[in-house]
């Protein structure tokens, strides 16, 4: 059997519909079907992904793995081990491919064969919290890929790369859970001196209609990822140096033309959603922060007392 050029792996738990819908996406893509696989990782659901997929009976060549719940990074990996592409391709249960989606990822890696690639994700919902999470997306590639070859930051709901680099580097860092395993990937990439290719032709439709609480809920998360990140990048000694207001205030900077393109009243709601953002974010750093000077106080502890003892 020939090696596919693709493998498109995707991290489920307990969402058959979304599955269904992303999968059904996937076989409308314009692409010939022996050229790419699916790989779905069932991240310990309680229902029967693997079923629901088979019951489906769509045009694709598509394999089910159920893993015990590790978490999104614990389950991309899992794919990637398995997959038969050149190339391993990540997206979300709740994400839309559209039909030229795998062709632009084509074109990019002709370009250069050992890139990782990021797509362009867009708005699927249209809740006043998905479109404030769309235009922090938005602000987040302006700030962190401007210029395309000069990227520094893909999300793992739209990310490309050699499928062999990517397991020599040891994959998704899996304590990252449940977020900020992308960036911390991003990072180790540009580290050990690979390029990174911002591909906006790229594109898939994020289906992701957050609540309130959802919403908030979210951004703690990231906010706990982001201490964590930099923490790593720290020790790693890779992280950006200069002002770091100056950097903040250029990242704030990225939201103006958005918010101001919004009627009045929307502009309002999402200028008070911003805020709630940066709050949770900031709720989450310092939860992380504090849990980690307390983990690292503690295992201090306990090398000074085997140290007293004279034991290991």
């Amino acid at each position: 059997m020939a090696q596919p050029t693709f493998s498109i792996v995707i991290a489920t738990y307990d969402r058959p519909a979304e599955i269904l819908n992303c999968l059904r996406s996937i076989a409308a893509v314009d692409y010939p079907r022996e050229r790419f696989e699916v790989v779905v990782v069932d991240d310990g659901s309680p229902a029967d992904v693997a079923a629901a997929v088979h019951a489906a009976a769509l045009d694709l060549d598509v394999r089910v793995l159920r893993q015990p719940n590790r978490g999104p990074g614990a389950a991309r990996n899992a794919g990637a081990r398995v997959a038969r592409g050149r190339l391993v391709v990540f997206t979300d249960d709740d994400c839309r491919p559209e039909r030229d989606w795998l062709r632009a990822l084509e074109r990019a890696a002709d370009d250069d064969r050992e890139c990782m690639l990021g797509g362009r994700t867009r708005n699927g919902a249209v809740s006043i919290y998905s479109r404030t999470s769309q235009i922090i997306s938005d602000a987040v590639y302006r700030y962190f890929n401007d210029g395309g070859r000069g990227a520094t930051f893909f999300a793992s709901n739209n990310l490309a790369l050699p499928r062999a680099a990517f397991l020599a580097i040891g994959g998704f860092d899996e304590s990252f859970r449940p977020a900020s395993e992308d960036r911390e990937l991003c990072d180790r990439w540009r580290s050990s001196g690979r390029a990174m290719a911002f591909v906006p032709d790229a594109v898939v439709s994020h289906a992701h209609s957050p609540t309130f609480g959802r919403f908030v809920r979210q951004y703690v998360a990231y906010g706990r990822g982001a201490a964590r990140y930099h923490r790593v990048i720290h020790e790693r000694g890779t992280g950006a140096p200069g002002d770091d207001v100056r950097r903040y205030l250029r990242f704030l900077a990225c939201f103006v033309g958005s918010v101001r393109a919004l009627p009045a009243a929307d502009g309002l709601r999402v200028t008070g959603l911003l805020a709630l953002w940066q709050a949770a974010n900031t709720v989450g750093f310092a939860l992380e922060a504090t849990r980690m000077r307390l983990g690292g106080a503690r295992r201090d502890a306990v090398r000074d007392r085997q140290d007293a003892l004279g034991t290991d």
